[in-house]
């Protein structure tokens, strides 16, 4: 069987830090997401033909294997760094999560059962992508939980809040990608679910 795998991948977060001295208004902490989907086709009259066109077309995963499908994001982000009454206060970080979705796309015209099959795969496929996705937004949640409210003493530019930003976001960057490789490291088990819907896909029932 071809080694075919579903993966994600990262960038790691852009840090862009808002004025150091702004007004007093101040707006809430936001996450804004901008999801796109990009597909490639396949066909094939079998499970196993369909996986070897995965495994000849899906994205790159590392520098010699294919992936079935895969979801990468990025976080650009915004804080809002005040200097106020001798110390440097973060009033907001706001978030943009941006993620791509990367799914192959059935072409021609396969028989029912092999159809078949192949929307309860896809169905599989779509949830484990979607669940690297919501961890990611847990990610960018944690961030802003973890910098929003913190103050440390003035200095040129608030150049202290700035790096405790930095080291705090990617603290919780850092934690996450743990939890990321930890799913797939379950996911992509021998008998794992990935596992499963490759069978399934190939095999039948």
């Amino acid at each position: 069987m071809a080694k075919v795998v579903v993966s994600r991948s990262s960038i790691a977060p852009r840090l862009f830090l808002a004025a150091a001295m702004l007004g007093p208004a101040a707006a809430q902490a936001d996450i804004r997401q901008a999801v796109e989907t990009r597909t490639y086709a396949v066909s094939g009259r079998s499970g196993a033909e369909l996986l070897n066109a995965m495994d000849r077309s899906g994205p790159r995963h590392g520098f010699l294997t294919r992936a079935i499908a895969q979801t990468k994001y990025k976080v650009s982000w915004s804080f809002d760094v005040v200097a106020e009454n001798g110390r440097c206060h973060v009033r907001d970080a706001d978030a943009v999560l941006s993620v791509t979705y990367v799914y192959p796309a059935l072409t021609g015209k396969p028989s029912p059962a092999l159809e078949r099959r192949w929307r309860k795969f896809m169905a599989g496929v779509r949830k484990h992508e979607e669940t690297h996705a919501r961890l990611a937004r847990e990610m960018v949640v944690a961030a802003q939980k973890e910098v929003k409210g913190l103050s440390v003493p003035e200095d040129w530019r608030c150049m202290t809040a700035r790096r405790e930003i930095k080291a705090r976001v990617e603290r919780i960057d850092a934690t996450y990608e743990a939890r990321q490789l930890a799913y797939d490291a379950r996911e992509h088990a021998d008998g794992g679910k990935v596992d499963r819907l490759v069978r399934a896909l190939v095999v039948g029932p």
